[in-house]
């Protein structure tokens, strides 16, 4: 495993405090881009730090946590390398690394507590990108 981005706004930061305590319990390293408190604050200027770092190759995968998922989402999803998955049960991770590779697990800091966020972590982190029929429709989500 490389070294896994994090990045969260205020409504995430308690969940994002869990994952790295789950990620440091697995051995795993991480990045932590912010933000580093329950301060109101604005997810883009975390999101887009991780996002660049993704596409750099600096971190793979990456994780982000706002309130809903949507709003960071959104964001780490105009970078054009980044593959970001909005995920709240551990189905939609399985599907989503199966099926389109993500990059980036999303998770609705509001919506879901530990225990889901561990299965679905654990089901983003154990699935493989299944390639194939897949990969062709990969190839044509970036804008040219």
């Amino acid at each position: 495993m490389g070294v896994i981005g994090l990045a969260s706004d205020h409504a995430g930061f308690e969940l994002k405090e869990f994952v790295k305590t789950w990620l440091e319990q697995k051995g795993w390293e991480y990045k932590d881009f912010g933000t580093y408190s329950t301060e109101s604050c604005d997810y883009p200027d975390f999101a887009h730090p991780l996002a660049l770092a993704v596409e750099a190759g600096e971190c793979y995968p990456g994780i982000g946590i706002c309130g809903s998922g949507e709003g960071i989402s959104m964001t780490l999803n105009k970078h054009q390398g980044i593959r970001a998955a909005l995920c709240w049960i551990p189905e939609i991770a399985h599907m989503t690394r199966l099926h389109n590779d993500a990059n980036v697990l999303v998770m609705p800091g509001r919506y879901i507590d530990t225990d889901t966020a561990a299965k679905i972590m654990e089901e983003f982190f154990n699935t493989e990108f299944e390639g194939g029929r897949h990969q062709a429709r990969i190839d044509k989500i970036p804008v040219r």
